[in-house]
């Protein structure tokens, strides 16, 4: 299979530009005539609805929550990029595309990244229109704070809940169009597969999750807008909702997964505190900016409590081993850092399994300097959310952090104009692999979705639709029937195991393999044992799954039981797509592929590409296929932040 990017050549920065001169349009008299399927109502889905109904097509809206305000969006808290230079500090749009390009080691496609640095201008502008109450400075103009990876400052905030608003300016986008007809919104409504006819996505199939009925949608083109599967770990900073259902689906009827193993590890998360727990709380990486990390210097000291140790003892090791950057290098950096700090034994706070996993997260320099009432007008929730939580007052003494998951970086292959390698089905936002390589920047994610749903989408898939003709296909085709059919049997076979163990125990021990063996350092060994073990655990789980209830009812149980049969799939393939990428980069890092002085070591001559994934049927290995990546504008270099 031949990977085609459908990118344009020519010059970088106007590429975009001309790529939508040359697209196919629709006729505005016939957008009517076509249905487009939106799965997901997060930044990205939320998004391409409103715009595409705004535009006159039909769409049906799909989301498994009671509300699209539910979406995952919501929790990203600490800004959104664009390259306004507002600030006069030397921003422009290369610089965020540098920025991002280096940021995800050079392992992502250069017209993407440039295309979704042109259109951060226009995002901005948007959301402001919409209403979005970012932070002003005190002559009125939009404010901007630092995020890491980057040494200027580009990032629009509404204090610690940007994701919630610009997730409410979408909403109130999406229902205009709902109130005008145009969206059909179809909450609590589970996407379980996709129909596929002669190649080209033509349909979905759902359970609905109060009556459990299963169902056929037809459309002429459909959009997925999931999300990402960080839930794989069982512990994340995910909602325990977001699963891999829909796209891993998807990829058994045909779609590549391209990059599984590039998954983010935030490094500004509330500690694990026991195995009680079902999720980590984010804190969001803004806090960055007017705190300071550093550990004790003497391990005798960690149990110490923080304010009672003087400067002299204190180790801030991000601002000693980057001194350009600080305490606001990229998230893989600062992970795999504080991760060594804890391996030597000067890990903070409470033991877990014998061992303290955090460092502090120190605002006191910055109350001293900016006074309380500044720190709270920026974080303040923040604070109050930690407090909650810990029991701990973060004005009085230092947060305590440690990284956990957060983001992925692969998902579906896209080509240029988001389409997947199934002709029809568009990927939007975290579901697609496309424009954060290796590692994501912080506040490129809401970038990223607003980008695809609102300016890349509705014409690309227009283009699309403009080639085919609308409607034509029926309930009663044969494809239609078979893909209805194979998800009523599935379910009935997760409910007819009967055995004892629940599925929250399995998707708990998976995420103890994928965090050993497949979190924040892999190595051959670890990935060959994970590789091992999975299979096993997945035999046990169609054998001693215990599903209670029924199907025709709201059943919790059935909805876990079948996302984790996907993560228990999906799992295995990220090791081994872990382990063929003998390399490191970004957020894999293969501890057999470093620096001297411990950095990720890139294998340009051998790994400078995309690896897909094409499903081969059960039992059997997939294929992988490669999408060579070429550099022109941003040469591949040694990744540096010192």
């Amino acid at each position: 299979m031949q990977l085609l990017s459908h990118a344009p050549s020519g010059p970088i920065e106007s590429r975009w530009e001309r790529h939508r001169f040359n697209v196919k349009l629709v006729n505005p008299a016939n957008r009517r005539k076509y249905e487009v399927i939106v799965v997901g109502t997060g930044l990205a889905g939320g998004a391409a609805a409103a715009t595409l109904g705004e535009l006159g097509y039909r769409v049906r809206s799909f989301c498994f929550q009671d509300s699209p305000r539910r979406a995952h969006s919501i929790a990203a808290q600490g800004g959104i990029n664009a390259a306004k230079n507002y600030q006069n500090d030397g921003d422009s749009v290369f610089r965020l595309f540098y920025d991002t390009v280096k940021g995800g080691d050079f392992r992502a496609r250069e017209s993407n990244v440039h295309r979704l640095a042109e259109v951060s201008l226009n995002i901005i502008d948007q959301c402001a229109a919409q209403g979005v109450p970012f932070a002003r400075e005190y002559g009125g103009q939009l404010d901007n704070r630092s995020f890491g990876g980057a040494q200027v400052s580009r990032t629009f905030y509404a204090r610690g809940q940007t994701g919630q608003q610009l997730l409410l300016g979408a909403y109130q986008a999406l229902c205009r169009q709902i109130e005008a007809g145009q969206v059909t919104m179809h909450s609590r409504t589970e996407m379980l597969d996709l129909i596929v006819i002669d190649g080209r996505a033509r349909g979905i199939i759902t359970r609905h999750l109060v009556t459990g009925e299963t169902k056929a949608w037809l459309a002429d083109a459909v959009v997925l807008a999931t999300g990402g599967y960080g839930n794989v770990f069982y512990l994340s900073t995910n909602a325990k909702g977001c699963n891999t259902t829909a796209i891993w689906r998807a990829h058994k009827r045909g779609a590549l997964f391209a990059n599984p193993c590039f998954t983010q590890i935030h490094p500004t998360c509330i500690p694990v505190a026991g195995d009680y727990q079902s999720k980590l709380t984010l804190m969001s990486e803004s806090l960055r900016n007017d705190g300071r990390v550093w550990v004790p210097k003497r391990i005798e000291d960690c149990q110490r409590p923080p304010n009672e140790i003087p400067e002299s003892e204190r180790d801030y090791y991000l601002e000693r081993l980057y001194p350009s950057f600080g305490n606001l290098v990229p998230r893989d950096i600062a992970s795999r850092r504080a991760k060594d700090m804890c391996d030597e034994g000067r890990g903070v706070g409470p033991a877990v399994d014998g061992t303290s996993r955090g460092v502090y997260l120190d605002f006191s320099a910055s109350i001293q300097r900016l006074g309380k009432q500044v720190i709270s007008e920026r974080y303040g929730n923040l604070f109050d959310m930690y407090e909650r939580i810990t029991g701990e007052n973060p004005y009085e003494v230092p947060m305590r952090i440690y990284p956990a998951i957060h983001y992925t970086m692969g998902g579906l292959w896209v080509d240029y104009n988001l389409m997947s390698t199934i002709e029809g089905l568009f990927v939007a936002g975290e579901a697609n692999f496309s424009d954060h390589g290796a590692n994501r920047l912080g506040a490129s994610a809401l970038m990223q979705g607003l980008a695809d749903g609102y300016f890349i989408l509705p014409y690309t898939l227009g283009n699309y639709l403009a080639r085919v003709s609308p409607g034509g296909m029926n309930e009663q085709h044969p494809a239609v029937k078979a893909a209805l059919n194979e998800v009523r049997i599935r379910i009935q076979r997760l409910l007819a195991i009967n055995g004892s163990t629940t599925p929250d125990a399995f998707h708990r021990e998976l995420g103890k393999i994928m965090w050993e063996f497949c979190g924040m350092s892999r190595n051959a060994t670890g990935l060959s044992r994970a590789m091992q073990e999975i299979p096993k655990l997945r035999q046990r789980f169609w054998q001693d799954l215990k599903v209670l209830g029924n199907q025709q009812e709201l059943n919790q149980s059935l909805e876990k039981a079948g996302r984790i049969a996907d993560f228990l799939e999906l799992g295995e393939l990220m090791c081994r797509d872990a382990l063929t990428r003998r390399e490191s980069c970004g957020g894999h890092f293969r501890e057999e592929y470093a620096t001297p002085d411990g950095e990720a070591a890139r294998d340009d001559d051998n790994f400078t590409h995309v690896a897909a994934w094409e499903y081969k049927g059960e039992g059997i290995n997939p294929q992988r296929h490669l999408e060579e990546l070429t550099f022109e504008f941003v040469k591949p270099s040694t990744r540096s932040y010192k």
